[in-house]
């Protein structure tokens, strides 16, 4: 161990006699090493980040709706009367089913007016948890009675009804009084807040179902345990297809796997973006390379001297390669410290826009360790090869 602990030594004097060319050395490995933990450590923080809030909406369901795209579409136009027939034809695969309603009406209460988004929901728990600021969920007796409740977001709150209490108040849908009977709470990121989590007001299915007639959007559904969801969107299309005929067609969507996707891109254009930064590492290890070689050059004669004294080729190895690792970690550990900075500072913004982001610095600091010890070993074993191998008497003689 001291033996190790005297190259290390050796090492350090040796690069702190020419430390404006270490310094200028450690900018390659400094700036490689401060991107690949940037773009790691961001692109991990908005997945979680993004991740988190996606699973704040519940479990994904999945969805079946008309083909605008066949011949005649109107004849496969799903009706209201159509998911009792559903439920009862996929009962071993889905678990909960409902037609979608989605439309723009008008809203007042008191002096203030708009017009507002209007989402019909069920009474499926999981496939809605997002935390209640106030008041309740639809339920199943609303469901069952089409009562003329609503559940809104805390912008709608604010707008239409002023200051809380909200629960209780009453606010005009398309002309029909409903009773406030929940408020949602502000999600945690703004992004999300701004493109799905605001300026909507919930309504029961049924209910939704009297005050806008016709074929209703689609179906959204999910399935039993043990099932897939590829299964139960199979039994969904083969059950319409059952009420309005085979040459019925439809388009669907599987939630769970559009998420997936989601989130497969952001790994790939994480890994992208990191092989880029990786391309700085591997300029910064061929300047380590170039150094060390510079190095061995300038230092013939002292390699002579050592050969000539009882120095192995290992002890000559062991030498350089000590010294090219050490200068890599050093310019790792530079690195490792601006990508954090990077990343930490990054991570706040994500957190106030996609939701809570949680840096991953235990792999971040990992992945910076192995990379300079990897570099360094790579790319300073040529130059401690050739240090090694020179022979002593023309070493002597340099």
């Amino acid at each position: 161990m001291l033996r190790y602990l005297e190259y290390v030594r050796e090492a350090v004097d040796a690069l702190w006699r020419n430390r404006a060319r270490t310094i200028l050395t450690m900018l390659g490995m400094i700036i490689g090493t401060s991107s690949v933990i940037a773009v790691f450590g961001i692109s991990r923080a908005a997945a979680s980040g993004i991740g988190t809030t996606i699973a704040s909406f519940g479990t994904p369901g999945s969805y079946v709706a008309v083909d605008n795209q066949q011949n005649f579409p109107q004849r496969a136009q799903i009706q209201y009367r159509d998911i009792a027939s559903v439920v009862a034809q996929t009962a071993g695969v889905t678990d909960y089913v409902m037609p979608l309603y989605s439309t723009t009406f008008k809203v007042r209460a008191g002096n203030t007016s708009g017009f507002e988004s209007i989402q019909s929901v069920g009474a499926y728990g999981p496939a809605d948890t997002l935390p209640m600021q106030e008041g309740r969920k639809v339920d199943q007796a609303d469901m069952d009675s089409a009562a003329r409740v609503t559940t809104v977001t805390s912008d709608i709150a604010q707008k239409y009804l002023g200051q809380a209490p909200y629960v209780g108040k009453t606010i005009t849908i398309n002309g029909s009084t409903f009773t406030v009977i929940g408020v949602y709470s502000p999600l945690s990121g703004n992004l999300f807040s701004s493109l799905s989590g605001s300026g909507t007001l919930y309504i029961p299915f049924s209910t939704a179902h009297d005050m806008i007639p016709g074929p209703v959007q689609g179906i959204i559904f999910y399935q039993v345990a043990g099932a897939t969801a590829d299964d139960a969107i199979a039994a969904v299309k083969k059950a319409l297809q059952h009420i309005h005929g085979s040459q019925a067609s439809y388009i669907s969507q599987n939630g769970a796997s559009a998420i997936g996707t989601f989130q497969t891109v952001l790994d790939i254009i994480a890994n992208g973006l990191s092989a880029i930064g990786a391309v700085a590492l591997v300029v910064a290890g061929i300047g380590i390379m170039n150094i060390m070689l510079v190095s061995v050059v300038e230092r013939t004669r002292e390699i002579g001297i050592r050969k000539s004294i009882g120095a192995s080729k290992k002890d000559i190895m062991l030498q350089f390669l000590m010294e090219a690792t050490i200068l890599s970690l050093l310019g790792g550990g530079t690195g490792l410290a601006i990508g954090l900075l990077a990343t930490i500072g990054v991570a706040s913004y994500i957190s106030a826009q996609l939701g809570a982001a949680i840096i991953p610095y235990l792999m971040l600091v990992s992945l910076a360790i192995a990379f300079s010890i990897t570099i360094g070993v790579v790319f300073g074993t040529y130059p401690a090869l050739r240090a090694a191998n020179l022979d002593p008497i023309e070493a002597l003689r340099s």
